[in-house]
């Protein structure tokens, strides 16, 4: 589990190509300061093991449903990665409970300012933002937001400087897909009210 507090950015410095998954080598610090084999790190909001490290960089193995559900599919190397490790028991909870496992993409649709923030508006599915309630979490990104107005195909949230300074939004760019999370505790309760529904965005279940 993580909290959505980003830890550092990281770069990824290699990409390798593989028979339905991608994995990827990404340059960072601190956040390989303690890492083991096996280990979870959250690459832009997306909980990925550890099958490799050396001193300034790690490896994770990137699977086709992960490829199919977020935007590390579309990522090159050189691109610029949110990363933050598992949260312990020692650990301030900054932010929300945030599983590294994403929901769906978002596209950035606008971004203006609010006096010295920035208001981000994102393009989403319905099947995304039936579970954002205004004032409720998200995590985008892996960042742990709050959500100021949602919409029947869009939600917003407020960027403050220090968000945007220590986080890979700085490079984003309005048509850029990011990374969703909705909130664990609301799809939960959308689960027990509507027992029958399908909860997925495309995903592989087959008739038997």
């Amino acid at each position: 589990m993580f909290t959505g507090i980003i830890d550092e950015m990281g770069r990824i410095a290699e990409i390798r190509h593989l028979v339905d998954a991608v994995e990827l080598r990404v340059e960072c610090a601190q956040t390989i300061a303690d890492v083991k084999l096996g280990d979870s790190i959250a690459v832009d909001g997306v909980c990925l093991t550890v099958t490799a490290f050396d001193a300034q960089s790690f490896t994770a193995l990137v699977s086709a449903e992960t490829l199919r559900r977020t935007s590390l599919g579309e990522r090159v190397a050189g691109d610029w990665v949110n990363l933050e490790n598992p949260v312990s028991l020692s650990k301030q909870l900054g932010g929300h409970m945030v599983l590294g496992h994403v929901d769906g993409t978002a596209e950035v649709e606008c971004v203006t300012d609010d006096g010295e923030c920035q208001m981000w508006q994102y393009k989403a599915d319905a099947q995304l933002l039936k579970f954002l309630v205004w004032k409720g979490s998200v995590s985008i990104d892996g960042i742990s937001l709050t959500v100021v107005d949602v919409a029947t195909e869009r939600f917003s949230v407020t960027i403050i400087p220090k968000t945007l300074h220590a986080t890979n939004m700085q490079h984003k760019k309005v048509g850029d897909k990011v990374n969703i999370e909705v909130d664990i505790i609301g799809k939960y309760v959308w689960r027990f009210m509507h027992p029958d529904e399908e909860m997925t965005l495309g995903g592989t279940l087959t008739q038997a």
